[in-house]
């Protein structure tokens, strides 16, 4: 909505099967975007997803937003130490293959414009230890890898940049599967010195990283936490646990 409100157009992607549940559509009439269909784990799909974005727009892109996720350990109820390891394969494919597999598939199709901008969503966890985060951790720490790898390329061929981005906790229908998720939002606030940032303040860094304000930025892990990534302990978690 926000790159919608600074005069961006806009293409919505999902899988096909989420499509039926979700408001993607809704939200597409409401900043008059084309909806393509994809599942990110097939090659024919980003190919058909690629190229039916540059014959709409009539050329490259000059930014992509890469939110992909999905656990299915999790959505099962698996702990992280008894994982199904072809689960685990389909959780890595999805959540962070997926961002090698869509710019490759820019690079081979030259469907990215000279500094152009790809982030990727990612989170805290892949750092530091997060249990109920569970196999995610791994995906996004993996996420993370492949945007300082093709970052590097990408740079060399077409100055793109390529940006992993890590928000505060924030009340998603994926964050808000997370098991403790409450307790845990109350936690972050207490351990971040400026608050939560909001989704609302998500969206506007995001946008400055898809702008040219932020030319030179790229094959980074951006936090957006209020400070709490870099927070050892606050005086409220203190007053906290003395009580």
């Amino acid at each position: 909505m926000r790159c919608h409100e600074e005069g961006g157009e806009l293409i919505l992607t999902n899988a096909p099967v989420a499509m039926r549940l979700g408001a993607i559509n809704k939200l597409a009439d409401d900043v008059k975007a084309l909806v393509i269909p994809c599942d990110v784990t097939s090659n024919d799909d980003m190919i058909n997803l690629i190229t039916k974005s540059k014959e709409h727009f009539g050329g490259g892109v000059d930014f992509i937003l890469h939110s992909v996720g999905m656990s299915i350990n999790m959505r099962k109820g698996k702990s992280y130490t008894e994982i199904d390891y072809l689960a685990n394969q389909k959780t890595l494919d999805i959540s962070a293959i997926s961002l090698h597999c869509l710019l490759a598939t820019t690079m081979k199709l030259d469907a990215i414009n000279d500094w152009g901008s790809v982030v990727a969503l990612t989170y805290i966890a892949a750092q530091r230890v997060f249990p109920d985060y569970n196999e995610m951790a791994d995906a996004k720490a993996l996420l993370e890898s492949v945007t300082r790898s093709f970052g590097y390329h990408y740079a060399l061929k077409k100055h793109v940049r390529v940006n992993t981005y890590s928000q505060s906790p924030t009340r998603t229908t994926a964050g808000s599967g997370v098991k403790g998720f409450d307790g845990f939002i109350s936690y972050a606030e207490k351990m971040s010195p400026l608050g939560i940032a909001t989704a609302e303040d998500c969206a506007n860094y995001i946008v400055t990283l898809f702008s040219d304000l932020t030319r030179y930025v790229t094959m980074q892990n951006l936090f957006h936490d209020g400070g709490f990534s870099f927070t050892g302990v606050t005086e409220s978690v203190i007053q906290q646990m003395e009580k």
